[in-house]
């Protein structure tokens, strides 16, 4: 994995928007039984965020608290809908720096770059007020860190049978049945996790 990162639309080809599941044997302990959803991808290399393995220790309010968002104790209103946003571990690089994965939202714009016609990204702080205020996206998730592969890397590791990969669906990405997930993201491409091998590839 490299550090790299690209959220430039006018670059991205034919992986972004799609979602990675990791092959059994995968070889990468950080990225077995994980979901990536591929939010650029071009010629320079590729940028994701596992979206299946829940940051449960790390209550998405206390984030805003010391991003001093909303003010520290227990605050006087606080939207219902960010009270569902949910912590993920979007991947082992820069594991301090925040992304907001979200729907799009026609009427708003929150200083995000659009990943397909349904699902949008920022890092821009501007979109955490607003799910403070209760006027941000109709669903969100936050993720600290992300994952990123260098030129031609992510490529090589879809030939050597370390990925499948898999359409999106908003549950998928966004619903809170993390345990689940990775089963569903198989089951959306009519896979069988009984019928995989674990000595089927690696990345």
């Amino acid at each position: 994995m490299t550090t790299r990162t690209n959220l430039d639309t006018a670059s991205q080809s034919a992986l972004h928007g799609q979602m990675l599941v990791a092959m059994p044997g995968i070889g990468d302990p950080r990225f077995e039984r994980t979901v990536i959803y591929v939010c650029s991808h071009s010629e320079e290399g590729a940028m994701g965020l596992i979206i299946n393995r829940p940051a449960d220790e790390i209550a998405f309010i206390d984030l805003l608290q010391q991003l001093k968002i909303i003010p520290e104790g227990r605050p006087a209103y606080f939207p219902e809908k960010a009270r569902e946003v949910h912590v993920i571990r979007g991947g082992p690089v820069e594991t301090s720096r925040g992304f907001v994965l979200h729907s799009v939202d026609a009427d708003k714009e929150f200083g995000s770059v659009k990943v397909d016609g349904e699902v949008q990204l920022s890092a821009n702080i501007d979109i955490l007020h607003a799910i403070a205020r209760g006027d941000g996206p109709d669903r969100v998730a936050f993720a600290l860190g992300y994952a990123g592969w260098g030129a031609g890397q992510l490529e090589a590791e879809i030939q050597n049978n370390g990925w499948l990969l898999c359409p999106p669906t908003r549950d998928i990405l966004f619903d809170e049945y993390f345990e689940t997930k990775y089963e569903r993201a198989l089951a959306s491409i009519g896979v069988d996790l009984a019928m995989l091998s674990p000595d089927a590839g690696h990345a």
